[in-house]
């Protein structure tokens, strides 16, 4: 899934970002809206990620909900 398709499906996609990264406030996943360096760097802030990490993760998110 490309970041554009990502952006376009984010208000379906926000519910499961919740579930998986708990840490994550509505607020957070608002301004993100999908978007891959914004999100990144939030797990990076709130998880302590490196950014391989958080990169990783966002991969796998996105694997697991094509």
């Amino acid at each position: 899934m490309n970041e554009d398709m990502v952006q376009g499906k984010w208000n379906e996609l926000k519910g499961e970002a919740k579930k998986k990264w708990g840490k994550l406030t509505d607020n957070d996943l608002m301004i993100q809206s999908g978007h891959k360096e914004k999100i990144v760097g939030t797990l990076q802030t709130k998880y302590g990620y490196s950014k391989e990490k958080a990169e990783e993760e966002y991969k796998s998110f996105l694997d697991k909900h094509k």
